[in-house]
């Protein structure tokens, strides 16, 4: 007579491991990959700064285009020129006291 012994399902126990390894893998390079969501947090974080960069840059040549075009040979602002020849060349009024 024979008995029937029971095997464990060895096979069954190695694809379910083999399921839940590839599960923690997949759920691992969904957060934390390089297109998961805190890549994409530090993204959106990088292009707030890079939008601020690139607002401050445009108010600056905003105000340098301004500048130039004050001194230019069209529109000469003579208020201008005057504070240009003071700080650039030091040049001073002969009615004025120039304290260092």
């Amino acid at each position: 007579m024979r008995l029937n012994r029971k095997r464990p399902p060895v096979g069954d126990l190695i694809f379910f491991g083999l399921c839940l390894a590839a599960g923690f893998y997949f759920t691992f390079a969904a957060v934390q990959g390089d297109y998961g969501v805190f890549r994409r947090v530090q993204i959106a974080a990088e292009r707030e700064a890079l939008e601020q960069e690139r607002a401050r840059l445009q108010a600056d040549a905003a105000h340098m285009t301004n500048l130039t075009r004050r001194m230019s040979d069209e529109y000469l602002d003579l208020d201008l020129l005057d504070q240009q020849a003071r700080d650039i060349l030091g040049l001073a009024r002969s009615d004025e006291i120039v304290i260092h």
